[in-house]
């Protein structure tokens, strides 16, 4: 005869107990769910609890990166690529032929090359580009705008091309700005322009202004508000995955290195000083935007040692949104990492990478102190799927939280002579 739990002797009632504690235990307390796509290489990855903090959710702004289709098979060489939100992106190819005797007699072939949202493989689609003389070299510029839509520049400000069906037909768009925008619509890209001469390059020109690239029809609009960062504000091209935009620039009072960001999508601005070293000019700041800390990448002159491409001057930390930052990370002639390949990848619990001219390196304690990896020399920039890292000639690298890492290869059989 069965006995109720309710009525069971209490020895009976405490091993039923302890039965079921021991059974959710053993549900609940396995391992995390396997990374997406191809297995993570380079920077490693560490378990949930482990040195690395925990991991964000796999749902949320920080959660898995999406799967990219492979499209190793495409021909030529990747000249520029660009990823949208989903997963899907646009892929620029640059096949060349050359002649040693006579080079100008080569020339290069540029194709475009599209993944579809939801789509199992890359897709060779009709390209607006011309074929350029092997002496020419390719110069265009890619940026997507979302899923199915991407403008081509072609490198010299000149002209551009607009598609918003994938690819499939294009329409030629001119360079001058179109407007005034209240606000950076969703997809699109923040870039600066000349405000005192349209279309100089930044360094002839006086004063520069933010714009939105539209992803309505590929045409740039100023800003109605700018933050006040000096003559030449320098935007993140693309929004963080908090939704935040950040630009850095100049410190009108005191000429020292500051960063704004806009919470509404370029409305309104705040600002923010960076506690930089004394003296030395700024190249620039970088800001990526973490699963629990904000980081910005300051560039300048090095601190004396060996030359180094990309110098990095100093490492800043903002746990309060860019409110307030400390700087966690001053280089030295001997102190790596000294230099920086495009933008940090930071991770949970004070986890944050720096792909460095010849090395990577990790830290674990929000940028205190470092330690090399294996590899990890590589590119890293910001799209809408993730921060995306370029290592090899024809393998990337996705990921959101710095941790979880997806891999996809592109044109890997291309000729040789497109760099």
């Amino acid at each position: 005869m069965r006995v109720p739990a309710s009525r069971a002797p209490a020895p009976l009632r405490a091993l039923v107990a302890l039965l079921l504690a021991w059974l959710l235990a053993a549900c609940t307390g396995g391992p995390g769910p396997a990374p997406a796509g191809r297995p993570e290489s380079g920077g490693g990855s560490e378990r949930p609890g482990g040195r690395g903090g925990e991991r964000p959710d796999a749902s949320g702004p920080f959660g898995d990166p999406p799967r990219i289709a492979d499209g190793e098979g495409l021909p030529g060489r990747v000249a520029d690529l660009g990823l949208a939100a989903d997963g899907s992106g646009f892929a620029l190819l640059a096949e060349c032929v050359g002649d040693p005797a006579r080079p100008a007699n080569g020339f290069c072939r540029q194709r475009m090359a599209v993944l579809d949202r939801g789509a199992a493989r890359w897709e060779l689609r009709a390209s607006p580009l011309p074929e350029l003389r092997g002496t020419e070299g390719v110069s265009a510029v890619l940026s997507v705008l979302g899923t199915g839509r991407a403008l081509i520049d072609d490198g010299r400000g000149e002209r551009g091309w607009f598609t918003a069906d994938g690819g499939r037909s294009w329409r030629e768009t001119g360079p001058r700005t179109a407007g005034r925008t209240p606000g950076i619509p969703e997809g699109a890209l923040l870039t600066a322009e000349c405000a005192t001469d349209p279309g100089a390059p930044a360094e002839l020109c006086g004063r520069e202004v933010l714009a939105a690239v539209s992803p309505r029809d590929g045409r740039r609009r100023t800003l109605v508000r700018q933050p006040l960062l000096g003559a030449h504000p320098r935007p993140m091209a693309v929004a963080e995955p908090d939704g935040s935009w950040w630009v850095s620039g100049e410190d009108p009072p005191t000429g020292g290195p500051a960063v704004a960001v806009s919470r509404d999508a370029g409305r309104s601005w705040t600002v923010s000083r960076l506690p930089g070293p004394a003296g030395g000019p700024v190249r620039a700041v970088r800001v990526v935007v973490g699963p629990d800390a904000v980081y910005a990448a300051e560039l300048g002159e090095p601190a004396g040692g060996e030359p180094v491409k990309n110098p990095l001057r100093a490492l800043h930390r903002s746990r309060d949104g860019g409110r307030t930052w400390q700087r966690t990370w001053t280089p030295g002639a001997e102190r790596e990492p000294r230099s920086l390949e495009g933008l940090p990848v930071p991770g949970p619990g004070g986890r944050v990478e720096i792909a460095a001219q010849w090395s990577g390196y990790r830290s674990l304690d929000g940028g205190r102190s470092f330690r090399e990896l294996d590899d990890g020399a590589a590119y890293v920039r910001r799209t809408p799927a993730g921060l995306l890292r370029e290592g090899s000639r024809c393998r990337y690298q996705l990921t959101r939280d710095g941790v979880r890492w997806t891999e996809f290869l592109l044109a890997c059989g291309g000729a040789a002579g497109t760099d």
